[in-house]
């Protein structure tokens, strides 16, 4: 199992500080949506000038313009690239055409999707890399959030998946255990008094479990 580090911060400085402390122990570097809102693609370009061994995923929630707005993003130097679940069926079609003409891949987000098991085949079918099973930090605020939910869902889809929305030491075990191939880490890592060593205990979860 991937692990993907979700950089909610603002500024490339910040983006650029976080990457450098965690990247040892992460296989994908997310520059999340506020970032590449309030700084633009060059956040996108200026992480994978710095790793460029790393996988970068620019989380741009694409919801119309799927291969457009793809194809900026690739340009900027992106590996992935996100795109709605609950966006049409074309525009995830048209991400997944930029992504094959970069030799890159589309994620589909399914935040705010009410049946995410066949929206998540749906997304595969149409050529997703793989979908996020996504809880966002509003809906992790509400009570009685709970990870079990999409794990459940995760399972059932039988597609590559990643999970995102409370993933932490707490709950590493049981991400692996319901089969995802990508663990989203982010305020975990990003709040912890020490960053680096948060995503060197989360690496070290994942190895044990494999053992």
């Amino acid at each position: 199992m991937k692990l993907q580090v979700a950089m909610d911060l603002l500024t490339v400085e910040d983006a650029l500080l976080l990457a450098g402390q965690v990247a040892e122990y992460v296989d994908i570097i997310e520059l999340g949506t506020p970032l590449i809102k309030a700084a633009g693609l060059s956040a996108v370009t200026a992480i994978k000038a710095a790793h460029p061994d790393k996988i970068v995923f620019a989380d741009m929630k694409t919801m119309d313009a799927g291969e457009l707005e793809a194809d900026i993003a690739f340009k900027a130097g992106a590996d992935l690239v996100s795109i709605l679940g609950s966006a049409d069926d074309s525009t995830i079609a048209g991400g997944v055409k930029a992504a094959r003409a970069h030799n890159k891949g589309i994620v589909v987000d399914l935040i705010g999707v009410a049946d995410k098991v066949t929206r998540a085949k749906e997304a595969r079918a149409l050529g997703a890399k793989f979908v996020e099973f996504h809880a966002g930090l509003d809906e992790q605020a509400q009570p009685g959030h709970d990870l079990g939910g999409l794990l459940a869902a995760g399972e059932e889809a039988r597609v590559p998946f990643s999970v995102a929305g409370g993933v932490s030491l707490d709950t590493i075990e049981s991400v692996q255990r319901a089969g995802a191939d990508v663990a989203v880490i982010g305020r975990s890592v990003h709040s912890a008094a020490d960053p680096a060593l948060e995503a060197k205990k989360l690496r070290a979860a994942i190895s044990s479990s494999n053992s």
